[in-house]
């Protein structure tokens, strides 16, 4: 039976159900998408009584994320590849490049809808697309590579 938790974030919302825990490996269900992770410690079983939070029932506030687990994410190349994060948690609504395909800085490579607004990703540096690691309809959270530019 999975524990279901609501979490505010830097003033975003997130329903959170984390299922089962075995080997190292727990699921969670973030706002709906599911993430396999890899435990780091046995702190996401056991309350950790050195953390204090402000407790409304069901609800748990904190500023700044803790990271007991660790999200899988796809190794990108060393050198000069260079990693286009995802700067909001959201959904990726349209990928406006391909992998081979030479881009400009600055030119759009996909759209983000983050708290019901779009948001243009753009080419942080003129390159050749390596990777697209997230396509359209994914949910990204904060921080997850959407794409690799080299």
């Amino acid at each position: 039976m999975a524990k279901e938790y609501k979490f505010k974030i830097n003033g975003n919302s997130y329903d959170v159900a984390v299922g089962s825990v075995e080997g190292g490996m727990a699921k969670v269900t973030v706002n709906g998408t599911m993430y396999e992770l890899e435990v780091e410690s046995n702190t996401l079983l056991k309350p950790s009584p050195a953390r204090t939070a402000q407790v409304a029932p069901a609800t748990y506030s904190a500023t700044a994320p803790v990271a007991p687990a660790k999200i899988n994410q796809v190794a990108t190349s060393t050198g000069s590849a260079s990693p286009m994060k995802s700067p909001l948690p959201g959904v990726i609504l349209d990928v406006k490049v391909r992998e081979g395909e030479s881009v400009k800085e600055g030119q759009l490579l996909m759209v983000l809808e983050a708290m019901k607004m779009e948001n243009n990703i753009d080419a942080h540096k003129a390159g050749v697309v390596k990777l697209i690691n997230k396509r359209q309809g994914d949910s990204v959270l904060e921080g997850d590579v959407l794409l690799t530019i080299e």
